[in-house]
């Protein structure tokens, strides 16, 4: 249940931070003005890539994990992986069913059960 004063999931900002060297903070800074790209675009587009499981990105995130040995995975695994994805994105293309489908779906459902 929500009360009225909780905000909607999904509509609060929150704050990525991490740290790094000021060389490579300088040298982001001068890629990204290169590029035109603002470091906040820069990040919530490497993000969005990453959760939308785009295919580049995550060809890169396998890179960066078999190259510091992350996750303990064998390329066997991450093989696997990369079709189950695959799979998945041709299931959902079949369905057709985009975001705004989705919101819609459950918005239905929670006019209809409003308990839930």
């Amino acid at each position: 249940m929500s009360s009225k004063s909780e905000p909607k999931y999904g509509t609060m900002n929150k704050k990525v931070i991490f740290y790094d060297s000021d060389k490579r903070f300088a040298d982001l800074k001068i890629r990204l003005q290169h590029d035109g790209i603002s470091q906040a675009h820069f990040f919530r587009g490497i993000v969005t890539g990453y959760l939308m499981q785009d295919g580049d990105v995550l060809s890169y995130v396998n890179k960066l994990k078999a190259s510091k040995n992350i996750g303990n995975r064998s390329k066997k695994s991450i093989k696997r992986e990369k079709e189950l994805i695959n799979n998945g994105k041709e299931v959902l293309d079949k369905l057709a069913l985009g975001e705004d489908e989705i919101e819609n779906i459950f918005d239905i459902l929670e006019k209809q059960n409003p308990d839930l």
